[in-house]
């Protein structure tokens, strides 16, 4: 049998399991909380084409209206002016869409300080256990965010959100073999990173060094710490920084 002969037969005996990580998508949604003087990312809304109507007897469809960076998205290096003029989410290799993930748990950590920041220590620590990090794979940060996915105001938390520290986020961009970072906030950086000395350190250093993001996951719970293959589907926007995103993630079980 090939490859992916073999890969079928387990999808349907339950040897590998697909598991969702993207929040559901709808006028509920959490966007990033930005100060008033900046520009605003547009909120999910949709307004109704046809709805077996009049204006059309045979067909439901909607037109929608959101940000490219809104609910469980991509972010592009050329979001970030670190990598303005570089890879926009149309030109991100399809082979780069499928990969491996370590999955980094701190979630005891952030329950006492919605504040936490990943450090180097915490990455080191996880790969003594667990060994290197997957060349060309994800990075996934569980915070145990995702369980205030319901609830807008307790999401954002007046920007008291976990992120990664300055040093870290560098040293993740500069020396480790990961193609990006995902987390289960609104964005990759920390609430307050605007204030950080190198304010935005995530998107600044991970996007200048040509690698991604991923947002607003859920189900990261349900990932063992290496072995998972991360599928990651933006839509092709030319020119887009970034784009909502379906994150699904093949796991081996028993």
């Amino acid at each position: 049998m090939t490859v992916l002969a073999d890969l079928l037969t387990a999808l349907g005996t339950g040897a590998v399991e697909v598991i969702d990580l993207t929040a559901p998508l709808s006028e509920d949604t959490p966007i990033i909380d930005l100060p008033a003087d900046r520009g605003q990312p547009w909120p999910f809304s949709r307004e109704v084409i046809s709805e077996f109507d009049a204006a059309g007897p045979t067909v439901h469809w909607n037109n929608i209206r959101l940000s490219e960076h809104t609910g469980t998205h991509f972010d592009a290096p050329s979001h970030w002016l670190s990598g303005k003029g570089t890879q926009d989410v149309s030109q991100v290799p399809p082979g780069r869409l499928v990969a491996p993930a370590a999955v980094i748990d701190l979630s005891h950590e952030v329950a006492q300080d919605p504040d936490f920041l990943l450090r180097r220590e915490h990455v080191k620590a996880w790969i003594n256990e667990h060994g290197p990090l997957p060349d060309g794979g994800w990075l996934l940060y569980r915070t145990g965010w995702d369980a205030r996915g319901g609830d807008a105001k307790a999401f954002i938390n007046g920007r008291h959100t976990p992120g990664v520290s300055a040093d870290c986020a560098r040293w993740l961009a500069s020396e480790t073999p990961v193609i990006g970072l995902g987390v289960e906030t609104v964005g990759t950086d920390a609430g307050l990173a605007g204030e950080f000395e190198q304010p935005f350190p995530c998107h600044w250093f991970l996007h200048g060094a040509g690698k991604y993001g991923l947002t607003q996951l859920r189900n990261l719970a349900l990932l063992p710490p290496t072995g998972a293959v991360v599928i990651t589907s933006p839509l092709p926007i030319v020119g887009g920084s970034g784009s909502p995103t379906r994150v699904l993630a093949l796991v081996t079980r028993p």
